[in-house]
């Protein structure tokens, strides 16, 4: 299980926290690093001292351009959140993310990635709205400012406590009998594919007429917010795409964006006759 949980840190500004992440990680048996463009030299004598023994994670750490490259195998991305935001999302604690995993990590294709921020601003909410759910760890109000290896190493702990408790359940419980076909776990959709629905669903609404793209109110951000908190599975993700395939046909075979410019788009879809608008 731990094996499949990946730590992703975006736009590090120090190398020591990075070597200090590895060594965090290496306590609990994490080992899977992905740095998303670091604001500093990845390998340097500090990130090696800081890691006291576990710079090889150091020098196999995966460095990429986004968050996108990072988690892009990930069935399950959770972000980590010190701020309460505009639009709220599916918050968690570091405990309540431990008892998840062993269902989250339940089918071979499973993967799981914890991401955080940069030590002076955290997570954007652009990014924060790419994750499933976010963790926020319930540090005391008048001095809640965790070290980023620090937080790292808290959500490393809760990890391996899960591990440990389903290594031991195994081991006290024999094997049941096989489960029929119809009731075996189908994987759940990775980021990547996600990510590619959401913008075959923008594409669609704004072919039929519903989202203006120059007056979006937050509509993605929403539906991104539902459907993250859904969980879909592989196969309901591609229904779901067949039925805005289906949906851009019955539109007319129209160019995707071509109507953007029509009257109709001005109006409000994600209020209601009466209501006032949102203001987040």
């Amino acid at each position: 299980m731990l094996e499949r949980i990946r730590i992703v840190l975006i736009g590090t500004s120090h190398p020591g926290n990075i070597g200090a992440t590895a060594r965090a990680m290496h306590n609990m048996g994490l080992a899977d690093l992905a740095l998303v463009a670091p604001r500093c030299e990845v390998i340097t004598a500090d990130s090696v001292s800081r890691a006291s023994g576990a710079d090889a994670l150091v020098h196999d750490a995966r460095v990429v351009d986004s968050l996108e490259q990072a988690v892009t195998d990930c069935t399950l991305v959770v972000g980590a959140s010190a701020r309460s935001r505009t639009l709220p999302w599916p918050m968690i604690t570091p405990r309540e993310l431990g008892e998840r995993l062993p269902a989250e990590l339940a089918t071979p294709e499973a993967r799981i990635a914890l991401v955080f921020g940069r030590e002076d601003s955290g997570l954007s909410n652009a990014e924060l709205q790419r994750c499933h759910a976010h963790v926020h760890i319930p540090t005391n109000p008048d001095f809640s400012s965790l070290n980023l290896a620090a937080a790292v190493q808290v959500l490393a702990y809760e990890c391996r406590l899960a591990w440990l408790a389903q290594t031991q359940t195994q081991t006290q419980n024999k094997p049941g009998p096989a489960k029929d076909d119809e009731e075996e776990a189908q994987p759940l959709a990775s980021h990547e594919e996600l990510e590619h629905y959401f913008a075959h669903l923008e594409r669609a609404l704004i072919t039929i007429g519903f989202h203006d793209p120059a007056k979006p109110r937050q509509l993605m951000a929403r539906l991104r917010r539902v459907t993250l908190r859904s969980r879909p599975e592989r196969m309901e993700l591609n229904i779901l795409r067949g039925i805005l395939s289906a949906t851009e046909k019955a539109a007319g075979g129209q160019a995707l964006g071509a109507r953007g410019s029509e009257p109709e788009l001005q109006r409000e879809h994600d209020t209601h006759p009466g209501q006032k608008p949102a203001q987040d």
